[in-house]
């Protein structure tokens, strides 16, 4: 089958998270299954010219910002919307990581208008919102885009339920095609492979790897740091990832009190994550309205225990597994659950090698190719 999948940005930085991985990791499992499959995207950081990430083909494109200060909804790739104007027609089957913003929404509405067999996966990214951009994108395309795609993958009930929201589909009317597909992930070496880049082996590490937004919340990373610090605990605490529009805020928050054991690595390649996370010892994301994060599963995958708060989609997944602790996410809390792990390495290694397995058992790319290709197979049958 010859799939094309369109992601918003790729770039060397991982500026836009999860998605991105998402599409390459999905693209990689395809492709061992025999399939010919290319992801096209903007870019910002990368070579136009470069043909491969992470050994998936790629076709880039320069991204631009067309809409000042709308983030990702005013970014859009003219010359991507060009090039699969053209080359439309060489694919079975487009697979659009379909957010709000002007480089996948064109894609997806040329699909419709040609009947180029097409399936998006939202990621989380498209949920009621009061952004200036939403209502119009909205009624413009978004809804069209969503009833006809042939699929629409989703993570979880809640996401479902939110995109049935924006396609204002009540219970008589003809709504998205859902098909649920939670994210996977490669299988990564564990821990104890991975060379420790630690200073000092008495001084374990915390980590926290996201885009430094305020979704995610770094400067409660920080404040739980502090906390930890000063009831003497020893350990650093290093929070690594592009500026996704908190830097100045967390630069502030490290400058009011400066302490070297807590840093802001800055960006780091994407494909680099999993080996950094394995010579750490604990991963915390204290994000809030997170529906999915491909961090996390990451963490758990190298064996890594983890501290995420409630409203976290894998809360469940990780309470079941035993693979790390589910807190409020109030700062007091976040540090209890960090200390706890920092003191018993029994537990958090034991925590740590139910997340591997756990990530084996439900979250492997296996069963992710299985699915898609299941899916595949139904939407072209179907024509």
């Amino acid at each position: 089958m010859r799939i094309l999948h369109v992601v918003t940005l790729l770039g060397p930085d991982g500026a836009y998270g999860g998605p991105a991985r998402v599409a390459l990791n999905q693209s990689a499992a395809l492709i061992d299954r025999g399939h010919e499959v290319t992801v096209a995207a903007g870019t910002r950081g990368f070579r136009v010219t470069r043909n491969r990430v992470d050994g998936v083909p790629v076709q880039l494109f320069p991204a631009r910002t067309l809409v000042p200060g709308t983030g990702f909804a005013g970014t859009g790739a003219p010359g991507l919307q060009r090039w699969f104007h053209r080359n439309r027609t060489r694919f079975d089957l487009v697979h659009i990581h379909l957010g709000r913003d002007l480089v996948v929404l064109p894609v997806a509405v040329c699909a419709r208008r040609h009947e180029i067999p097409f399936a998006v996966q939202t990621h989380g990214m498209i949920i009621p919102s009061g952004h200036p951009l939403a209502g119009p994108l909205d009624a413009l395309w978004t809804r069209k885009v969503l009833r006809a795609a042939g699929a629409v993958f989703h993570l979880t009930a809640l996401e479902r339920d939110q995109l049935n929201a924006v396609t204002r589909t009540d219970s008589g009317a003809s709504g998205p095609r859902f098909v649920e597909l939670g994210n996977g992930v490669p299988e990564y070496l564990p821990r104890r492979s991975s060379p420790s880049r630690r200073s000092s082996p008495e001084a374990p590490e915390v980590l926290f790897v996201a885009r430094i937004h305020a979704r995610k919340r770094p400067t409660a990373f920080v404040e739980t740091a502090r906390a930890l610090l000063a009831s003497g605990i020893d350990a650093r605490f290093t929070l690594v990832g592009p500026d996704g529009g908190d830097g100045r805020a967390l630069r502030t928050a490290l400058a009011a009190a400066p302490d070297t054991r807590i840093s802001w690595e800055g960006a780091l390649d994407p494909a680099e994550v999993p080996g950094r996370m394995a010579a750490a010892s604990v991963y915390v994301l204290p994000a809030v309205r997170e529906p999915y994060p491909m961090s996390v599963l990451e963490a758990m995958s190298v064996g890594l225990p983890v501290v995420v708060t409630r409203d976290c989609g894998l809360a469940s997944l990780i309470e079941r597994s035993g693979c790390g602790v589910v807190t409020d996410p109030e700062v007091p809390a976040l540090a209890d659950a960090v200390a706890t792990l920092l003191a018993n390495e029994p537990l958090a290694r034991a925590m740590g090698e139910n997340g591997r397995r756990t990530v084996q058992t439900h979250q492997g790319m296996r069963a992710v190719a299985d699915r898609l290709l299941d899916t595949y197979e139904d939407m072209v049958g179907a024509l």
